[in-house]
């Protein structure tokens, strides 16, 4: 996945991305004080959003923010969504609302308020996703809708999108170890950025945690006054005779098992739901059913079953897609895998590339006794990866047979050229930057 949409392209908002990148040295250098002058230059467009949902947390969060957007538009309302990072083309992370569900910004809005964004800040130093995010804030404000789902980029106490001061409400999924270099080394420390968007009396949803995180999360809501509802305490999620049971302190909703799979998606969706029902306390269950049966959120756990890939892939395999690059999500991903594998047995073969920065034998480890081999491809980018013998070599270190591929389509036509009894079961994850590649050589990018 590049910042930039596609090879060969030469779109006008291509070539403002493009010039972004060099306004600061670093990719990340976490603050609020660019941005802030930058808004302000601008004429303070978040003072000018409809009513903001903020989410943060370190996985889950993408699949909750589309949750709660289907569920919305379900019920009629028009919702913004601002979302990172992009799979394939950068114009995924803008989603403007309108009656009948939202669409993508196109190329002419999107290059329009680049441009003002590039103007106003006259070469300043900003990081690239500081000066995107004003141009967001920018679109977001010129189109009226009902609600803003806001994804937190990286944290949350000095992320980008936490100069709203006055949110509607606040969602934190769960958080466990990732990005150590910039957020801290143990999951307290990740917790308190995190904690970051909590605002005195915005009410707060927090999603299903590890006990040391939900200590301090409570903490710092107590600390600033920030209301909470927590999973586990005041609304729970359980799966009955293929059903989904949400309750809370108003009582029972019987609904239908999400449309994501995987049954994290479970408390996904109870996050999502506990959420909305702050902002919309009237919102029918008709629309929640709705909206559960028609989330979509690509490279969580998605079926490929057509594509130049797929095409390249023994006759009858299974190919799953999945952007899990930590170990809580390996762990999740690795058990909706075992429940697959239990209701329906086939060889599971994982294929898959990582980046350097990440514990990659620790992913590498949820599969041990489940995958029967892994595959290890290059991740390409602008981001370091580790090679393919590299991530080979831990996967034998962790007792998981492996294979250097020199890429996916290599790794595909490998397993065609061997003999299966039963076609197998492909599970690519490891980086959203390799999930977003596949998508693109697929010929399947989001839309």
């Amino acid at each position: 996945m590049s910042l930039l949409p596609s090879e060969g392209a030469n779109e006008q908002s291509d070539l403002i991305l493009e010039r972004l990148l060099d306004l600061h040295p670093k990719k990340i250098d976490l603050s609020l004080g660019r941005l802030e002058r930058l808004l302000r230059a601008l004429g303070a467009p978040q003072e000018h959003l409809p009513p903001v949902i903020h989410v943060a947390g370190t996985n889950g969060k993408g699949s909750s923010i589309a949750f709660m957007r289907a569920i919305l538009e379900a019920a009629g309302k028009s919702v913004h969504v601002y979302t990172s990072p992009h799979l394939v083309r950068f114009h995924e992370r803008i989603r403007l609302g309108q009656k009948g569900g939202g669409r993508l910004v196109d190329d002419a809005d999107l290059a329009a308020a680049l441009s003002l964004c590039e103007k106003v800040n006259a070469g300043a130093p900003i990081t690239f996703f500081e000066i995107t995010t004003a141009a967001a804030f920018v679109l977001f404000s010129r189109n009226p809708a009902d609600y803003l789902l806001l994804e937190v980029g990286l944290g949350g106490r000095v992320d980008a999108t936490n100069v709203i001061d006055r949110p509607a409400a606040c969602l934190i999924t769960p958080v466990s170890m990732d990005h150590p270099e910039f957020l801290g080394a143990t999951v307290p420390e990740i917790a308190r950025e995190k904690a970051g968007i909590l605002k005195h009396g915005v009410p707060a949803v927090l999603g299903f945690q590890q006990p040391e995180a939900l200590k301090v999360l409570e903490a710092r809501a107590t600390e600033v006054g920030a209301p909470l509802q927590i999973a586990g305490q005041d609304f729970f999620i359980r799966e009955e005779h293929g059903r989904l049971i949400y309750e809370d302190e108003r009582g029972l909703i019987d609904l239908p098992l999400p449309r994501l799979a995987g049954r994290h998606q479970h408390q996904n969706a109870a996050g999502a739901i506990a959420t909305l029902r702050l902002v919309e306390p009237d919102l029918g269950p008709s629309a929640l059913e709705t909206g559960l049966a028609t989330t979509d959120w690509p490279a969580r756990l998605q079926r490929l079953s057509k594509g130049n890939l797929v095409a390249l892939a023994p006759a009858g395999t299974e190919i799953w897609l999945d952007g899990a690059h930590n170990e809580d999500g390996a762990r999740v991903l690795a058990q909706a895998m075992a429940d697959r594998e239990e209701k329906a047995p086939r060889p599971l073969v994982l294929v898959t590339g990582t980046l350097a920065a990440k514990d990659t034998g620790a992913v590498l480890r949820a599969f041990k006794g489940l995958a029967q081999e892994v595959l290890a491809v290059p991740v390409h980018g602008e981001h370091a990866a580790r090679t393919p013998a590299d991530v080979a070599a831990l996967a034998n270190a962790e007792g998981v047979p492996a294979v250097a591929c020199e890429s996916v389509e290599s790794a595909l036509r490998f397993l065609t050229a061997r003999k299966w009894a039963l076609p197998p079961r492909v599970l690519i994850a490891g980086s959203l930057y390799l999930a977003g590649e596949v998508l693109r050589l697929n010929g399947t990018p989001p839309q």
